[in-house]
Order: structure tokens, then C-alpha cells, then sequence
């Protein structure tokens, strides 16, 4: 069970970098010519001047837009800057980029058994985003590594705990769910990698199939359900039809039937209406009871 630790972003911007940028080119200016005199006293300032403006240059920073700096005195963490631009920070940190920029990442196309333990193919698309910079760095090894391995591991936790096909209207299957499954997905994920300082911003599937071994048998099933609920909705029609004939006959006293003559209308209509290909025509030239 991943927990949560004690690490979190905080801000530390620093100063404005241009000034001190400015201030350390006029001093290396002013340290070079007190160098030249080659007095003692102007030697001493000249080396001080160029030692001051080294410090400022080596403290400037450069934070480019969707990019982070995590800012590290003697291996404590002091802050991140976030603010873009150039930035003038403690000459003695470390300076750690992280990109705060959206990714993508693409899982492999995995085979696992969903719920009824069919093996199927799976894999999704996970956008995502570093929110923490202090827990991307510091919580983990590789923040980008771990959101691969905990994507993989939820796509297959949710292969396994969803049918493919759902059995009944209601439930809940990973082809006929979209929806539901893309917001599990990614709640699974986030939880996940949240640890990490990283947000989810959506995960989709982008691969769901079965297993070569078993899809064409699969297909077969599935067409077999296809006709056999055609043939219902045929069946209910048709019942309906015989039905609303007979009542139409009984009501304007077109012909009157006994049961057994109903019987066989009944027979002929629902041959004719369900067969699923052209009926023949049959002239009879007796009578049903001869």
C-alpha cells in the first residue's frame, strides 16, 4: 500500500535575475580594469569584484514556461521556483528542472483474463501532469517510470474486475461501459500515482479486443446473440400481428372461426411472418376438414 509522505511544493522564486545579470557583467567590467592597474589595493577589489560577480552569475536561473526548478542547499530541500523567466537564487543550491508540461504516456498492449476469465487484450492512454514537484523528485526514484508501472497495474486491475461483454443490461462491462470504465480508470490511476505529485488528467482504453486464440469463437458467440435476438423482436411482432388479425376479424364479423380454424391462421401467419425467407404459396382446394 503506497502512503503519503511528508513532502510537498513550496515556493521559492527568488529575485529578479536581470539586475543581477547586469550587476555582475559591470562588475567582471570594473574587476578587470581595477586588475589592469596593478595596484595592491585595486588588485584586492578587482579579484573581489570578479569573485562577487561569479557568485551572481552562477545563481542565475533560467525557468522556460511548463518547466519547474527544485531548489536543493546542501542536499535540504528549500523550494521550487515555478516563476518563468530568469531567476536570481542562492549561488550554493542545486537546481533540479522538472517539466511541468502534460504528457502522454502509452501502455503496452497487455493480455490478462477480465472477469469471467477470458483472455483479453488491453492498453490506454494516460494524460498526465507533475502537480508536486517536491514529492515527483524526492518520493520516488523515477517519477515518469513510476507512472508507467502504475498505469499498467491499474489497466489490469480493471481488465480483471469488468467483463468484456456485459451478460445483463445493468451490469457494467468493458466494451459497452465506456464512460464508467474511462472514470474508474482514471480515478485508479490518479490514486495511484498521486504519492508521486503527479494528477491524471484523463485515461482512456485505446486497445480492447480478445485473445487471438479465443476471438473467433467469441465472434461466433456474439453473432449467435445478434440472431437470436432478432429472431425475438420477430417473434414478438409477430404474435402481435396475429393478434391485432384475429381481434380485427372478431370485431367486424368478417368470418367467424372456431378455435380450431384460429389455431391454424395462427400457424400459417406466424410461418409466414417468422420464416427468414420467402414463403411459398399453397392452394388448398379442399377444407380444413377434409
Amino acid at each position: 500500500m503506497i502512503t503519503e509522505t511528508a513532502y510537498s511544493e513550496r515556493r521559492t522564486d527568488g529575485a529578479a535575475g536581470i539586475p543581477i545579470l547586469l550587476g555582475a557583467i559591470a562588475g567582471i567590467i570594473v574587476g578587470t580594469v581595477l586588475l589592469i592597474m596593478a595596484n595592491p589595493v585595486t588588485v584586492a577589489l578587482g579579484i573581489l569584484l570578479l569573485i562577487v560577480a561569479v557568485l551572481g552569475l552562477r545563481g542565475l536561473t533560467q525557468v522556460a514556461p511548463g518547466q519547474a526548478r527544485v531548489v536543493q542547499l546542501l542536499g535540504r530541500y528549500t523550494g521550487s521556483i515555478r516563476q518563468t523567466g530568469l531567476r536570481f537564487v542562492n549561488p550554493f543550491t542545486t537546481r533540479r528542472p522538472v517539466s511541468t508540461r502534460i504528457r502522454n504516456h502509452q501502455t503496452e498492449v497487455t493480455k490478462v483474463n477480465d472477469s469471467d476469465g477470458n483472455p483479453i487484450e488491453i492498453a490506454a492512454v494516460v494524460v498526465w501532469q507533475v502537480s508536486d514537484t517536491a514529492k515527483a523528485v524526492f518520493e520516488v526514484d523515477s517519477f515518469e517510470y513510476f507512472v508507467a508501472i502504475q498505469a499498467e497495474t491499474a489497466v489490469r486491475h480493471i481488465a480483471n474486475s469488468y467483463p468484456y461483454d456485459a451478460h445483463e443490461d445493468t451490469q457494467v462491462s468493458l466494451r459497452d461501459s465506456t464512460d464508467e470504465i474511462t472514470r474508474k480508470l482514471a480515478e485508479e490511476i490518479g490514486a495511484r500515482v498521486a504519492p508521486a505529485g503527479v494528477t491524471v488528467v484523463e485515461a482512456r482504453l485505446s486497445h480492447l479486443a480478445y485473445a487471438p486464440e479465443i476471438a473467433q469463437a467469441m465472434l461466433r458467440r456474439q453473432q449467435a446473440n445478434a440472431v437470436v435476438a432478432a429472431r425475438q423482436r420477430i417473434v414478438e411482432g409477430a404474435v402481435g400481428m396475429v393478434d391485432l388479425a384475429l381481434t380485427r376479424l372478431s370485431e367486424q364479423s368478417i368470418v367467424d372461426l372456431d378455435e380450431e380454424r384460429k389455431a391454424a391462421m395462427v400457424s400459417n401467419l406466424l410461418v409466414v411472418l417468422c420464416a427468414d425467407r420467402d414463403t411459398q404459396p399453397v392452394v388448398n382446394t379442399g377444407t380444413l376438414y377434409h
